[in-house]
């Protein structure tokens, strides 16, 4: 190893990638922080991984593998178990004979080689690669679905029909749980990490366990979309469910009404925050787990998917100090995120600001931030009340879900106070009309109101597979494509490997930003109907959910079909 640091300083000096005085210093923190040096290289002194790794391939006399998944040859992907690939850093590429060629991230790993060459019964053939190329190569070529079955058949052989004993439900570190591909053990615990795990890897945002009355039924919501995902024995449902129950702190023997509970994990670096939820049904319990990366970072406004024009009136808004704001949409629209977003950009150290929500789901530096507790007593609106006694001058609300909530929120607003929150409600207009049937006196909304954004999340047409198409003419009746929008070019995911054959990727939002003036104040205290307030606020720029997912679609970010999904 000594010999390969020495040969690798000599050739980064002699190519010009780094100083030796650059070289020294990287020596140094090695040796302090005990950090790879490779690691180290590329950190602190910024060398570009590239190329490290080619003059790592220089000096080994080894081949650098340009890892692409769907390249791997899958008929021999099994020949290394999945445990042993995530612990070496280590992908099978191809096999001749008995030569197995491999990519591995530290090939001078000599021990790892042996345990390999003994497993496979193979000579192999190393390349090299980054540790980041193998984990992806890993996580695109193995599937733990496979894992899952084995566990489901592991605990059959095992319990021959015998019912599963309570010590096989009940593990659980009392701190955090954190799951691993790497376990072999055949029980409901594994199989339910498994299950929670493979849902993380595919971005589930929720893992819906349902019975039916002859299979028990997994499916995961993707973007969206709810797909069918694994379907374990109908004679573990009820294991299945106990495990959910413990993790999540709930009444395991309970079985007659919902339950709600919530739980940490670690998988690798990222930290995943699980809501559960339990409901009675004549089948039996249901669960649906939530899942939230607290690794991820806050998306900007500038990241939203705003257009042009609705961004900046939105940061207009948002330029204000007193008032309330309102961001509307059914669950799962995106609403908590848009309203981080908001509060990262309004976050300073010259403001006070005070949260109040269910759940916290993001803790942000400088803003206090108060998680509701409604079994203590602490609600929305009891929660609001104390923040009105912290000196705030912005006040975030969770959610307006009462109406002594809207009326503590609104006249916080008209007190001097810039009041965020959410309102279930079908679009921006729609707003007035909810809190007003709250119980809100029409003079107090107008007063108060700054403006309301509504927005739905459309999937993203995956730019791999994007191929051209023509509309059929009912489509474009009903369409009612606006005079300012042109389709001229519309186009549609035909699916690929890298988007999981969907046709797309990821998500964007779609908006309609109805700003309140004096037009639309008028209106709100002559008690006007929504669709008057919509038709006098296009006249003042407002674009509506359908135009924006239109004018999304001209500009290939998304699909026809996903628009008529959401805004239609």
């Amino acid at each position: 190893m000594k010999l390969f640091t020495e040969k690798m300083s000599r050739y980064l000096i002699k190519e010009n990638i780094i100083t030796t005085e650059q070289w020294e210093d990287a020596i140094n923190i090695h040796r302090q922080t005990g950090e790879k040096l490779q690691d180290v290289l590329i950190k602190n002194i910024q060398i570009n991984e590239e190329d490290l790794l080619r003059a790592q391939s220089k000096i080994l006399g080894i081949p650098r593998a340009h890892l692409d998944a769907s390249l791997v040859d899958q008929s021999i992907i099994d020949a290394i178990p999945l445990s042993m690939a995530r612990k070496y850093r280590i992908v099978p590429i191809a096999k001749v004979n008995k030569e197995l060629t491999v990519a591995m991230s530290n090939p001078l790993d000599v021990h790892a080689i042996d345990v390999i060459q003994y497993h496979t019964k193979c000579k192999l053939l190393v390349s090299l690669a980054s540790e980041n190329e193998i984990d992806q190569a890993i996580d695109k070529c193995y599937s733990l679905r496979d894992s899952m079955d084995q566990v489901v058949a592991g605990i059959h052989k095992e319990r021959s029909g015998q019912e599963i004993s309570d010590e096989e439900i009940e593990e659980k570190d009392i701190s955090e749980i954190s799951i691993s591909e790497d376990s072999d053990e055949s029980s409901v615990i594994n199989l339910v990490n498994l299950i929670i795990l493979q849902s993380i890897k595919d971005q589930a945002s929720d893992i819906h366990f349902e019975p039916d009355e002859k299979e028990f039924r997994v499916r995961n919501r993707i973007d969206g979309i709810l797909n069918e995902f694994f379907c374990p024995p109908k004679s573990l449902q009820a294991n299945i469910i106990s495990r959910i129950k413990i993790l999540a702190d709930m009444d395991v023997s309970e079985r007659r009404i919902p339950q709600d509970g919530r739980f940490s994990l670690k998988y690798g670096k990222k930290e995943i925050d699980i809501r559960a939820s339990i409901l009675p049904t004549v089948e039996g319990e249901k669960a649906v787990l939530r899942i939230l990366d607290k690794s991820n970072t806050i998306l900007s406004l500038e990241d939203m998917g705003f257009a042009d024009e609705d961004l900046e009136r939105w940061l207009d808004v948002l330029n204000k100090t007193e008032g309330i704001i309102l961001i509307t949409g059914p669950t799962g629209s995106g609403k908590t995120t848009t309203l981080y977003a908001v509060l990262n950009r309004l976050n300073s150290k010259d403001k006070n600001i005070v949260t109040v929500e269910n759940p916290v789901e993001y803790k942000l530096n400088l803003i206090n931030q108060v998680n509701v507790n409604p079994k203590a007593g602490l609600t929305f609106a009891n929660g609001l009340r104390s923040i009105l006694r912290q000196d705030p001058d912005i006040i975030m609300i969770g959610e307006i879900r009462d109406s002594e909530t809207a009326d503590i929120a609104i006249r916080s607003a008209l007190t001097g106070h810039l009041v965020l929150s959410t309102l279930h409600t079908n679009d921006a207009p729609s707003a007035i009309a909810r809190l007003i049937d709250m119980g809100l006196e029409p003079f107090l909304v107008e007063s108060s109101l700054i403006a309301v954004l509504a927005q739905r999340l459309v999937r993203k047409l995956c730019p791999k597979c994007a191929v051209k198409i023509k509309l059929d003419e009912k489509i474009i009746d009903r369409l009612n494509v606006p005079d300012w929008l042109q389709l001229d070019e519309v186009y549609r995911g035909e699916g690929c490997a890298e988007c999981n054959y969907s046709g797309y990727q990821r998500r964007t939002a779609i908006h309609e930003l109805l700003i309140i003036d004096d037009a639309i104040r008028k209106l709100i205290i002559s008690g006007a109907p929504t669709d008057e307030i919509r038709t006098v606020a296009k006249t003042k720029g407002m674009k509506t959910l359908k135009e924006n997912g239109l004018l999304k679609v001209s500009k290939r970010l998304t699909t026809v079909e996903e628009v008529l999904r959401v805004a239609f």
